[in-house]
């Protein structure tokens, strides 16, 4: 199992940047909802985490890729980064979505986040590690692109976490307007029991028509 590490935070903040951002997004693939971004950084240096033992190593530890953690363990990550991070969360809705396509909303929502993020001196040296392979256009921060961020550098792994259960928590509450489309199981994504509803029922408020799997359905919608 990989464990994320300090070591590019610890060289950034070494070689003059006051701050190192993580950034991540939970909801480009699904059916529906939102896309939602996390931008996150240290509280504290990281020097201060790096050689803890016990109980706090062991919370240290879950934050690592929100994919490789259970429901439960993201659960309590995520209180325990809310705890040790600032956080910014930007949220792009599924009408955002359609009218500018998914990769422009998970941009627009990763600049939202960053946004929302305390920033208590402007004139800090800021490095922004974005997961994945593109950055973000039109910002003004430095930034670096990381493939697999979410696996190998702490602060991108805890914006995951905190993007994907905010995401979640938002599609459990879809599914209280809309059960017959069990979001609260699959959180929008294209799964069997997700095709089957759209097929019974057509889309509902929150389905991305710009995606084909839900246009195929749109004759058959539910109010």
């Amino acid at each position: 199992m990989q464990i994320p590490d300090f070591k590019l935070e610890k060289t950034l903040l070494k070689n003059g940047y006051d701050i190192v951002v993580g950034i991540d997004e939970a909801g480009r693939g699904p059916l529906a909802g939102p896309v939602v971004a996390c931008a996150a950084f240290l509280k504290d240096t990281p020097s201060q985490y790096s050689s803890l033992k016990g109980e706090k190593e062991a919370m240290w530890n879950l934050v690592r890729d929100s994919k490789k953690l259970s429901e439960k363990q993201r659960e309590e990550a995520f209180e325990f980064v809310m705890e040790n991070f600032y956080v910014g969360i930007g949220v792009c809705d599924h009408k955002t979505v359609d009218r500018i396509n998914i990769l422009e909303a998970s941009f627009l929502a990763m600049k939202k986040s960053i946004s929302k993020l305390k920033i208590k001196n402007r004139e800090d040296k800021i490095a922004v590690l974005v997961d994945g392979n593109k950055i973000i256009p039109n910002l003004s921060m430095e930034q670096e692109a990381i493939t697999g961020g979410d696996r190998i550098v702490k602060v991108i792994s805890a914006a995951s976490i905190v993007a994907k259960v905010t995401r979640d928590k938002m599609m459990k509450e879809y599914d209280k307007k809309w059960p017959e489309y069990s979001f609260a199981r699959h959180k929008g994504y294209g799964t069997k029991v997700h095709m089957e509803a759209l097929e019974k029922c057509g889309p509902c408020e929150i389905h991305r028509q710009s995606f084909a799997p839900v246009k195929k359905y749109s004759n058959n919608s539910t109010p």
